[in-house]
């Protein structure tokens, strides 16, 4: 049976390059996890994100603990089986999702008493009880339960949140089953707070985990606070497991956050600008709405091997979109998810050929230049 591991195949600086070894594969370092909330990639079949160069996905544990329940899920044969996703997953702990309902939930040390976005039915989301759904859906990685402070945040309840988080770091841990190739990560909370992000990294480590999660960033501090806490927090976890920077992000954020010793991420990014009309590209974000599309031959972005360049025009999916026709929402996200996975493949051969540094210049004079303006 494979063991839950991860191998470090090569550094340029700070940034790496590596290999997580899982129950159900391997995943290549630096990873983007497409985001498949409630069992599914939105627009996408799992064979079509699995062509987009993905080896991971995420789901979500409130969402799907509420429906169709993890009970059922798991009378189903595990989540792999029932999204038909051979390949490894993450599930997050639904710590954030429940922490964002405000007036829906109660918390307490033990943990979060909430009602149902959608029925109103009264749940109660613990450490034990977090830990145990991962379970029931067969996660490859399961996440231990914390609390994420918004932002702005008085310091002191930052603290407070943080200190509470470490404790429910540990019960997920007792709580977890370990097995071969299932891992649980710990997450790193403290805000933008030097001190706090110092502590909560040194008292996860004391626990023990398979990886470790940067939490509590990319929720409105901005980019350059969030590369600060990076390179406070990366230096006090281990080198030899792998980081996973939650939420992040836009492909600049993610090549700042490699430069900073990250290896893993996720974002709704790719799949939520597929459906509201937005390419990612190397040259920046394109607006397929924008009328300069119209009579526009080429495709979204010249040696992209996606079916939205390789088989259509800016015309025809911009007439999609302007018809809201399905088929432009599904042909942008696998564009922009095609993107991500080509976007994170150069990065890991960047990293193998030790020109990091070149490659990171390379990418924000491109992303400056932006896309072209005009048909040539």
């Amino acid at each position: 049976m494979t063991e839950f591991s991860f191998d470090l195949k090569a550094s340029d600086g700070t940034a790496r390059r590596g290999e997580v070894h899982t129950a159900h594969g391997a995943i290549q370092t630096p990873a983007f996890m497409p985001v498949g909330t409630a069992a599914t990639v939105k627009a996408m079949l799992p064979g079509s994100v699995k062509a987009t160069g993905a080896e991971i996905i995420l789901g979500n544990t409130y969402h799907l603990m509420l429906r169709p329940t993890a009970e059922r899920i798991e009378r189903l044969g595990g989540l792999h089986k029932f999204m038909n996703w051979p390949g490894p997953i993450l599930t997050d702990s639904g710590g954030f999702q429940v922490m964002s309902l405000n007036d829906l939930r109660k918390l307490n040390e033990n943990g979060v008493i909430f009602r149902s976005h959608i029925d109103g039915s009264k749940h109660e989301l613990t450490p034990e009880r977090s830990i145990e759904i991962q379970h029931m859906l067969d996660a490859d990685i399961t996440m231990c339960f914390d609390e994420c402070p918004p932002f702005p945040c008085e310091k002191s309840e930052v603290k407070r949140a943080t200190e509470l988080s470490m404790r429910w770091a540990k019960r997920s841990k007792d709580a977890f089953v370990k097995r071969p190739g299932y891992g649980l990560f710990g997450i790193c909370q403290g805000g933008v707070h030097d001190d706090l992000r110092e502590q909560s990294a040194k008292a996860l480590v004391e626990i023990g985990f398979d990886g470790y999660a940067i939490g509590g960033l990319a929720v409105g501090e901005g980019r350059q606070r969030m590369f600060d806490a990076l390179e406070l927090t990366t230096p006090h976890l281990p080198t030899d497991k792998p980081r996973y920077l939650m939420g992040v992000g836009k492909p600049e954020d993610i090549v700042g956050a490699v430069a900073r010793g990250v290896d893993m991420f996720d974002c709704v990014l790719p799949t939520r600008s597929g459906r509201t009309a937005q390419a990612w590209t190397h040259n920046g974000a394109v607006n397929m709405r924008n009328a300069r599309h119209a009579d526009d031959h080429r495709p979204i972005e010249e040696g992209c091997a996606c079916p939205a360049c390789s088989d259509h025009s800016r015309a025809y999916i911009r007439h999609l979109i302007q018809a809201k026709e399905i088929l432009g929402s599904m042909l942008l996200t696998w564009h922009n998810l095609h993107y991500y996975q080509v976007l994170m493949s150069e990065i890991r051969e960047a990293i193998s050929e030790g020109r990091f540094a070149d490659f990171q210049r390379e990418f924000a004079e491109a992303q400056a230049q932006g896309d072209i303006e005009a048909l040539e």
